[in-house]
Order: C-alpha cells, then structure tokens, then sequence
C-alpha cells in the first residue's frame, strides 16, 4: 500500500513515507506551537512535487519508494478567501516556495455558508451590502456543514484536503450547528474518508475545546497529531506527539518515538529532534 506525504521531510522518512490513505488526521495544537504551520506545509509541500521538482528536491529531497503525492490539493476555509491564505503561507514559508506551488492547491471559501446566518454585514465576507431580499432567502441558503460535506464528496476522493479549521466550526456553534452536529460530521468524515482512500488533515485549537469535546474529535478521527509549548529553562520548544494513528504508530513505538522536537523553517515545519524512551 502507498502512502500520501505529509510533506514533513523527516517525518516521512520516520514513518516509511507518510500516512497511509483513508485517514482523517486532527492536527490539535496550542497556538504558534506547530499546527496550522504543519497544515501550511503539508498542502504547499505536496504541490510543490507536482509544480517544480527541482525546487521540491532542493527543499524536501527525494520521496520514498512507497509514497506517492496526491494528484489534487484543496484547502477548506470557512472564514478566508485564497489571497489572504496565499500571504500567510508565505509568512511560513519561503515565497518562492509558496509562489510554485500555489497555482496547484485549489482553495474553497466556505465563508458565505459560515456567516450567512451570523449578523455580521454581507461586504465584511462578500464585498456586497446586504439587500432586504436577501434576509427573505437565508433559510434557504446551504448550511455550513452541508457545504463541506459536498465540498469533500466532490475532491476528497483521491486527494489532500485541509481543513482550516474545526475551531471556527466550534465558534459558531447554535440552534442551527450543535456540537453533536460538528461531532457527527467527523465520525461520518472517518467513515467515508476510508472509501476515498485520500487524505484529509482538521486544524483544532486546543484551547477552543474542553477536554471531553477534544476526546470525542480524537475518537472520532484516525489519528491525532498533538502540538505543544515545552519551556526548559530560559527556551521554549515546540514540540509534537502522535496519538493512535492506524499505520503510524506502530512503527514509533517500534523505535522506541515518543515525541518529536519541531522547528519551522524557510520550507515550512520539519521535525528537528527525536526523543525515544531510554
């Protein structure tokens, strides 16, 4: 069986070229400690296989025999639109990087669906004033989920696809978006992703969650990579542990892994230190 590339070069190296397809991942983390950089890097490195290989060996090497880059790359927002994606991309990551493979992730702006509802005016997300017949038509607008859910139907299969993020989903829960609402989408994402035999990576924030509501997301995906702050001394790192990953985990603990030291540099997030059980 091939695997899809995180686009993490020493993680996919650590774990035999990447994560196996049909899996959702959760990429729940404390802010700035890893998350969405690694969300950032795993789309903007798999393009970039398929935008410029030079470039692609220069900043990632070569690929494993057994993995394989997703032919398509989509991004989900909710609440942004692909220039504002682009210019924090390239925050993260070398322009040059960012500016090759941008053109090979598409990206879908789900923020009509997510503000329709909300009392926030139509040009803050649309650039339209909101009319008097269109407060008559809302009831009949597509919901949040249901577009998500049709946005994954159509490209999921096959493919990579981020999602950024469940913590905006969270935010805006209501009568019309429960949490048993977001939950279930999850479990039925998990279901359906295995069919696909594609790879979807959810952006959480920790801090938006309580501990039963991140536990039911990690049981309601196939594996979880958890981001986190480590202060030693006057330093703090970033640090990365991976949490009942099918295809994954068995090969850490094998070799004894039980966190990984991050470090975000001009090609995005890389694994700078292993620490094993001594």
């Amino acid at each position: 069986m091939h695997s899809i590339p995180f686009g993490v070069p020493r993680l996919d190296s650590i774990i035999g070229g990447g994560a196996p397809p049909g899996n959702v991942v959760l990429l729940a983390g404390e802010s700035g400690a890893g998350a969405r950089e690694f969300l950032y890097t795993s789309a903007t490195m798999n393009a970039l296989s398929r935008a410029d290989e030079d470039l692609f060996d220069l900043h990632y090497g070569t690929l494993d025999d057994a993995a394989s880059p997703p032919p398509e790359i989509h991004y989900v927002s909710f609440t942004s639109g692909e220039q504002y994606l682009r210019e924090e991309m390239a925050y993260t990551m070398d322009s040059d990087i960012v500016e090759a493979a941008i053109d090979y992730i598409e990206f879908h702006d789900l923020s009509p669906e997510y503000f329709q509802l909300s009392p926030i005016p139509r040009e803050w997300y649309l650039g339209q004033p909101t009319q008097l017949e269109d407060l008559g038509h809302r009831h009949n607008r597509e919901s949040v989920l249901g577009a998500l859910g049709n946005t994954l139907s159509e490209h999921a299969p096959g493919n990579l696809v981020v999602i950024d993020s469940l913590t905006d989903l969270v935010a805006g829960r209501s009568e019309d978006m429960t949490w048993s609402d977001i939950a279930m989408v999850m479990k039925g994402l998990e279901k359906a992703s295995y069919q696909w035999g594609g790879l979807i990576l959810a952006l959480v924030s920790t801090e938006a969650l309580s501990e039963t509501e991140l536990g039911i997301l990690k049981g309601a995906t196939d594996g979880t990579l958890l981001f986190k702050w480590e202060t030693g001394g006057s330093k703090r790192a970033r640090t990365m542990v991976v949490q009942e990953f099918r295809g994954v985990l068995s090969r850490l603990e094998s070799e004894n892994i039980v966190q990984f030291e991050t470090e975000i540099k001009e090609s995005g997030l890389d694994v700078s230190d292993v620490r094993k059980i001594r």
